[in-house]
């Protein structure tokens, strides 16, 4: 963070006169906090990795890849001088995870962040989709949540500070035409990060959900490719659609889904609760 001055302030407060109080610089709070993310080892995983790392946190990661995430893990390390664990596994798998968590709390002593992540299920419509479908998308983009919610609780209400935060998509508040799986079951885990955030805020648990638009990630490739196939425009065709859709008219970069995962587990979002922050250059058309 820069290093920009303290001020002072006066403000008035209805009924109790005037106030004298000193502005801080911008200062998160997360220097040398353990912060765990989910599929980490590419896009919007990797780029939240990153900058936690950025900001003095010690890092923990998975992804399926194992040779992949070792080679995100090493370049962290070296780019910011930060301890990095990471392990390859799946994270539809409980015991999986329930191994990979106790890891990070007998390295680190405990977790104090942990952004639950997992690669979107495929662009299908309803018919299309096959009940194995249905089921490794409620795995992998629900109940990975559920896992890991589970095994980072008890660490976090041990200390009364935690922050779970939850990367899905703008199909939490706005469907996606053939990402019917994706509208469905991305659902249900904001009806679980507002259950918990209720549940847990009098530990000092914050609990949050971003959902980002359409970004700039391989993910993003594959949607394209399959739209493609499927309307018979180009590529560029889709991405140019998806971008003038936005009022900003462009697709996002994943540092800056990363940016704002990160100032909700700072200690500059400490009243920011059961929300679904979405990072999506506007494109969400509701109120």
């Amino acid at each position: 963070m820069g290093q920009a001055k303290a001020r002072s302030a006066t403000i008035y407060n209805a009924g109790f006169g005037f106030h004298l109080f000193r502005v801080q610089p911008m200062d998160l709070g997360l220097k040398n906090r353990i912060a765990l993310v989910a599929a980490s080892s590419q896009g919007l995983g990797l780029a939240t990795a990153e900058a936690f790392a950025a900001e003095g946190c010690r890092v923990a990661m998975c992804a399926r890849n194992e040779q992949t995430l070792q080679a995100a893990a090493e370049k962290i390390r070296k780019q910011h001088n930060v301890e990095v664990f990471a392990e390859g596994f799946d994270v539809g798998d409980p015991a999986a995870v329930s191994r990979f968590v106790a890891a990070v709390a007998s390295k680190f002593g405990s977790v104090d962040i942990c952004v639950t992540n997992a690669g979107g299920p495929p662009a299908k419509g309803f018919l299309a989709a096959t009940l194995d479908d249905w089921q490794r998308a409620i795995e992998l983009n629900f109940l990975s949540t559920v896992y890991f919610a589970r095994e980072v609780i008890p660490h976090m209400q041990r200390k009364h500070w935690g922050r779970i935060i939850t990367i899905t998509s703008i199909t939490t508040k706005q469907p996606v035409a053939d990402l019917v799986l994706s509208n469905a079951v991305r659902a249900a885990v904001v009806g679980l990060v507002k259950s918990l955030a209720n549940e847990f805020g009098k530990d000092g648990i914050l609990v949050n959900n971003v959902g980002p638009g359409f970004t700039a990630t391989d993910r993003l490739k594959e949607l394209a490719k399959a739209r493609s196939a499927a309307s018979g425009k180009n590529e560029q065709e889709i991405f140019d659609a998806w971008a003038s859709d936005a009022p900003l008219k462009r697709l996002g970069e994943p540092r800056e889904l990363a940016d704002t995962v990160v100032w909700l587990a700072s200690e500059r979002a400490s009243y920011v609760t059961g929300q679904t922050v979405l990072v999506d250059g506007g494109m969400y058309k509701g109120l």
